[in-house]
């Protein structure tokens, strides 16, 4: 069988669109009609030097018709170092109270012209991960819970971070520390419920990974409440699940108790409903009570009782940072935080 060659002409490549030239100081300066110096002092809010607000003014209009931003690295090499704040992403479940504190700290940190990025590091801990978070070179490191040791702290600073912060139960060599008494607030939970004539106390432990360095201080501090009382305590494993807190619920009359700490408020409001639907009266027949002080537990009925746990201000923690970028050779700062108080309602 005869073959025959056909030869397919090409068809041109469609033309890329012409790639617009970035904007510099420099654009921004002649649009302005003023120097580049002039447009560094005020996109980069220098307050030792004085410039008229008309200046400044058209400064911001001129940068905003160009689409100019200032180049970070180059700011950076200026100045020496960045101002970027690493916050590596929590490791464990994170809930409304504590992203509420983040946010109001992003925003401080922003008000004090800090970038706040948050670090994904799945799989990388301690030492590692600390590596992994200092090849971005941060001016300041805040690490929440326990993912941070000392030999972490000198990479971090041998990197150029100015402060390495610590949230959590314990403080860290080398690292400022926020100290968060997780145990204030089970101790707390403990008495209230003692108080109120319950004897027979179960405490929920979360089964979700992560969780562990805030559950084992307050289970820590029911017991310390309850030392030397006619009370005792029984740890309660429970995973964030229906299932889960059914199961519990079905074997409640057998384990005899007649109250629990629920580790936090949506743990309560989970066992709780499980507790309801197997005819278990809260509080006639158990008292509950959680923690956070959430808007959704006001909304039960029973209200639900908590524990309100006052979180230091996103002010407050970046003015640290502030403190601590510009004077690095100051010793570390340790500040106790975290304040626990009871919120009586029916549940209890």
């Amino acid at each position: 069988m005869p073959y025959v060659m056909v030869q397919i002409p090409k068809t041109p490549a469609p033309a890329l669109p012409a790639q617009r030239s970035v904007p510099t100081s420099a654009d921004v300066a002649r649009l302005a009609g003023v120097s580049r110096a002039t447009v560094s002092y005020v996109l980069n809010n220098t307050s030792a030097v004085r410039i008229s607000e008309p200046t400044r003014r058209r400064v911001h209009e001129a940068a905003k018709e160009l689409g100019y931003v200032p180049h970070a690295a180059a700011r950076s090499l200026r100045a020496g170092h960045s101002r970027m704040v690493l916050m590596p992403a929590p490791s464990f479940p994170v809930g409304p109270l504590y992203s509420s504190f983040l946010s109001d700290l992003q925003l401080a940190l922003g008000r004090l012209d800090y970038t706040v990025v948050q670090h994904g590091s799945v799989g990388l801990h301690s030492d590692e991960a600390a590596r992994a978070w200092a090849e971005l070179r941060p001016v300041a490191v805040l690490v929440s819970g326990s993912g941070l040791g000392p030999k972490g702290v000198t990479v971090l600073n041998r990197s150029g971070a100015r402060a390495v912060v610590s949230l959590g139960p314990e403080s860290v060599e080398g690292a400022h520390a926020l100290l968060m008494d997780y145990e204030a607030v089970g101790h707390c939970a403990g008495r209230h419920l003692y108080d109120r004539g319950r004897r027979r106390i179960g405490v929920v432990v979360p089964e979700e990974d992560g969780l562990e360095s805030f559950s084992a201080p307050r289970l820590e501090g029911v017991r310390r409440a309850l030392r030397g009382t006619d009370a005792t305590v029984t740890e309660l494993p429970l995973a964030y699940a229906e299932e889960s807190a059914a199961r519990l619920a079905a074997r409640w009359r057998a384990l005899g108790l007649d109250a629990v700490f629920a580790y936090n408020d949506e743990y309560a409001m989970l066992l709780m409903r499980a507790l309801q639907d197997e005819g278990v009266r809260v509080p006639a027949d158990t008292a509950v009570i959680g923690a956070d002080d959430l808007m959704l537990g006001r909304l039960l009925r029973p209200r639900l009782s908590t524990v309100h746990i006052e979180l230091p201000s996103g002010r407050e923690l970046a003015e640290l940072v502030d403190r601590a970028v510009r004077n690095p050779g100051a010793a570390p700062e340790t500040h106790k935080v975290l304040g626990a108080t009871v919120v009586h309602r029916e549940s209890s």
